[in-house]
């Protein structure tokens, strides 16, 4: 048996720092700090790590010197394995200016124009590193001639003159990315559907969402042939599971969508995504965005490291990080709402660093595959984040976090075979275990 080590340790100067541990034969009399790991127990099957693909990221893209291009798109999609990734469908707060695809009523100026400066480029350099990442685009704001307020931002809501209309524009978005190579597997009918804010936003209350899907959207994606699935709410957690039983119970609304969305800005509220999937067994659960704000002198791996883990541990079927790129002042982003980022311009705009969140991240990503499942642990200790997952190809990951000042001790076991290790405080450990 073969198991790998990988750790992120910023204290010891370790960022994938990689090892091999000799593993021994199960030692009964070994009863404390014991971590069980039982792949035989499994759960939900797992679809990928990834960020979203902003205009305002990709345009900082476009500012690299094409050497440092090929580096990024390897430390992205290779190093760390981002595997599904979000695409905004028109602008969002992190664009370079607000804009949608058509103007005229009848949607036959519709174009992705627009998106063929900074947004493709990107994407068609990313699937020549991974040319299996899954995309989930979202919407933040309808075009403003279909919304009562006559404007993007500021909530305002879908007239119903124009819903069948807006189903339209959806499966026009979805054909003419797939018209250059780039198939859109999700979307999500609405970014933040609760959000009134400055910056491109509409506002659907669960009736509001489900008459767009039932009687719109999946009917339209069905007549014109599209295989894209239906994602509902994509907002904050702690009303997850109340809009998904409002939702889920209309037996049409339960058929149409594959699946429910949220972000993490309110907080744990990790009991809402047990819930959902207890519920909800057959539904996708995915993280969609999750970041910090602008703050220079702050690194946030430790929150990232526990959200992500409990994330998984609850039932999550994929993780999606905010902005996959930033610059040095986090953005750019025609509302000024900036925000921090795993990975940053320099100030120059020739380099990038990646930040320990990058590290925390990838610790993750980089062990647990498409298509792994995850499987049962316990541990004898509350301050460790624990979660695992047999991959694919039978190798079984175990991630450790440790968020304490101090170090904890581990006698990891499986079967018949054990290991012993330490996991240092503020550290971040993954294991991979093949026969």
């Amino acid at each position: 048996m073969e198991i790998k080590k990988i750790e992120t340790n910023k204290a010891k100067n370790y960022y994938f720092n990689e090892t091999n541990i000799k593993p021994k034969k199960y030692n009964s009399l070994t009863d404390r700090e014991v971590i069980n790991i039982y792949p035989d127990m499994t759960y939900q099957e797992f679809v990928g790590f990834g960020a979203c693909i902003t205009e305002a990221s990709a345009y900082n893209y476009s500012l690299l010197p094409d050497s440092k291009k090929k580096e990024f798109m390897d430390d992205m999609f290779s190093k760390i394995n981002y595997s599904l990734c979000r695409l905004t469908i028109g602008s969002c707060d992190f664009a370079l200016s607000s804009y949608s695809y058509a103007k005229k009523h009848d949607l036959s100026d519709f174009s992705i124009d627009h998106d063929k400066k900074y947004i493709i480029p990107f994407i068609q350099d990313a699937l020549k590193v991974n040319p299996n990442i899954k995309f989930l685009a979202s919407p933040w704001s309808p075009p403003s001639f279909m919304k009562n307020t006559k404007v993007l931002f500021l909530g305002g809501k879908l007239l119903d003159k124009y819903k069948q209309t807006y189903a339209d524009y959806f499966v026009k978005y979805i054909n003419s990315y797939k018209d250059l190579g780039i198939n859109i597997d999700y979307v999500t009918i609405q970014n933040e559907t609760n959000a009134l804010t400055i910056w491109e936003s509409c506002l659907y209350n669960p009736e509001d969402e489900v008459d767009f899907l039932v009687n719109y959207l999946y009917p339209t994606f069905q007549k014109n042939g599209i295989e894209t699935k239906i994602i509902v709410y994509d907002h904050n957690k702690e009303k997850l599971f109340n809009r998904a039983v409002a939702e889920f119970s209309n037996p049409e609304a339960n058929k149409a969508a594959s699946g429910i969305a949220f972000h993490w800005y309110s907080g744990n509220h990790f009991e809402n995504i047990c819930l959902c999937r207890e519920r909800f067994p057959d539904k996708l659960l995915f993280h969609t965005e999750g970041c910090f704000s602008f703050d220079v002198n702050n690194c946030f791996c430790n929150q990232y490291a526990h959200d992500i883990t409990e994330d998984l541990n609850a039932g999550i079927n994929g993780y999606i990080d905010w902005n996959i790129l930033l610059n040095s002042k986090g953005g750019p982003n025609h509302k000024k709402n900036y925000c921090n980022c795993p990975v940053m311009l320099n100030p120059e705009n020739l380099d990038y660093i990646k930040t320990l969140t990058y590290y925390y991240i990838g610790q993750l990503s980089k062990v647990i595959k498409p298509g792994a499942v995850r499987i049962a642990y316990s541990k004898y200790i509350s301050d460790l984040h624990v979660t695992s997952f047999k991959n694919p190809d039978r190798s079984i990951a175990v991630v450790m976090f440790n968020g304490a000042h101090y170090g904890i001790n581990v006698n990891v076991c499986m079967g018949d075979i054990m290991f012993k290790d330490t996991i240092d405080g503020n550290s971040m450990v993954s294991y991979v275990i093949k026969e």
